[in-house]
């Protein structure tokens, strides 16, 4: 499939400087310094409450640091965020994605013809005229996916995207996943499943209690963890 918008290559670097969020006076994120680059599947891990969809939407942009950068070391790629509950129109599945383009300017003509090649990639296309809210919740991640493959974004993020999911559906997600990191896309995702980082990961950044503990290969952080909470994390024990 030829996606409707080109793409931006080489993709700029994403560096977070020193970066802080604090929240009615508590430090939810501390001194952050962490450099994402290249076209790799960066997968954030860490405890429950160790800041992991903070770090998220620090780095979209969709939140503000209290303190610190985040800023691109080049021209602001396109980016492209998908939630662990999808938010969706209320109208056909279909529907959903012609939306997404017209908002983009792109031409009437092309629009249903880019959106059904979308679903078709997704493995939506039975699904095209139903309504995008009563599909299972696996069936609204891929729709997302698909959503956001018409921005052909340079950068996809994805917050605990499986976290509700069964096996099949998980797989057909990490499947998706797949689709857009072989099209070109840097992949920066969390996940609490050992199991699926292992699977997807390139690298791995490791949070306890809002501070980063390591940002390491994934082979050497699932081998040979630095930090003794990561050492923990791996071997299943409660880190708080």
């Amino acid at each position: 499939m030829n996606a409707p918008f080109p793409t931006q290559t080489p993709i700029a670097d994403l560096q977070l400087d020193n970066v802080s969020f604090e929240h009615r006076g508590q430090s939810l994120l501390a001194h952050t310094s962490l450099t994402l680059s290249g076209c790799r599947r960066t997968v954030i891990m860490g405890p429950n409450g160790a800041g992991k969809s903070l770090l998220m939407r620090l780095a979209h942009g969709l939140l503000p640091p209290t303190s610190g950068q985040v800023r691109w070391q080049g021209k602001t790629p396109v980016q492209a965020m998908v939630f662990q509950r999808p938010v969706l129109l209320r109208r056909s599945a279909l529907d959903n994605l012609t939306y997404v383009l017209a908002i983009h300017n792109v031409p009437r003509a092309r629009r249903k013809a880019d959106a059904l090649q979308a679903l078709a990639t997704f493995g939506l296309t039975s699904l095209a005229h139903r309504p995008a809210r009563v599909l299972s919740g696996g069936e609204q991640q891929r729709l997302a996916l698909a959503r956001a493959w018409l921005l052909n974004p340079d950068v996809l993020f994805l917050d605990e995207a499986t976290s509700a999911l069964d096996p099949a559906a998980i797989k057909a997600v990490e499947d998706a996943v797949m689709t857009f990191h072989a099209s070109g896309t840097r992949i920066v995702m969390t996940t609490h499943d050992l199991h699926q980082a292992q699977r997807l990961a390139d690298d791995v950044v490791f949070l306890h209690n809002g501070q980063l503990r390591e940002h390491s290969p994934a082979e050497t952080f699932f081998s040979a963890p630095r930090s003794s909470e990561g050492r923990a994390f791996i071997q299943g024990e409660l880190v708080w």
